[in-house]
């Protein structure tokens, strides 16, 4: 329940952000008995960039996409970062689709999923980050013997693995080099 009345006030506290899914009811929704907690939100009509990636079969995502996907991404975290939230657990399913207000291109997107974001009334920044999707966490948060700094720096790294994904189809896993081949072509200047 916690984790929710936390969703609800990001939401709230984002309201009208273009890169922030918005809920369309400022209260948030307890069923007679506390059994049952709802929110309204506005419907992702493209589904998710998960959904959207797997359409690829594997294969990448074509680069302007990829390029456009990223920024806006980044517009959303910039918002949350800039105000002193950390989203915590970026991954492709945290990310809807909307149909696009620009022409000719296929949608526009929007962060979703804040119940383990950390707020700026936070001041534990030695944090569990309990929960998370381990495919998106920075390695040092991973381990019997870490310590987990929550900071904008967790967000980047998963918005990192995002990217790596639209690229090779699927998540990327530590210690794993399935990306090995694709490397000199993200890497090389441009023109070659």
């Amino acid at each position: 329940m916690e984790s929710l009345k936390k969703e609800h006030r990001i939401m709230l506290r984002f309201r009208n952000h273009p890169r922030i899914v918005q809920t369309t009811n400022p209260n948030l929704n307890i069923g007679i008995n506390l059994d049952h907690c709802y929110m309204y939100m506005e419907f992702a009509s493209k589904g998710t960039l998960h959904n959207f990636i797997s359409h690829f079969s594997g294969q990448p995502m074509p680069e302007v996409m990829i390029g456009r996907t990223a920024l806006m991404i980044l517009q959303g975290l910039e918002a949350l970062h800039s105000h002193g939230y950390v989203h915590c657990d970026l991954k492709p399913a945290n990310v809807l689709l909307f149909p696009s207000k620009i022409v000719g291109e296929p949608w526009d997107l929007k962060l979703a999923d804040f119940g383990l974001s950390k707020e700026p009334s936070c001041t534990n920044l030695r944090s569990s980050l309990s929960g998370g999707t381990k495919e998106y966490m920075p390695p040092e948060s991973l381990g019997p013997n870490r310590v987990k700094m929550i900071g904008p720096a967790v967000d980047m790294w998963a918005l990192g693995c995002v990217v790596l994904q639209m690229y090779g189809g699927r998540p990327v896993k530590l210690g794993e080099c399935c990306y090995k081949w694709r490397l000199p072509r993200l890497v090389s200047p441009a023109g070659q």
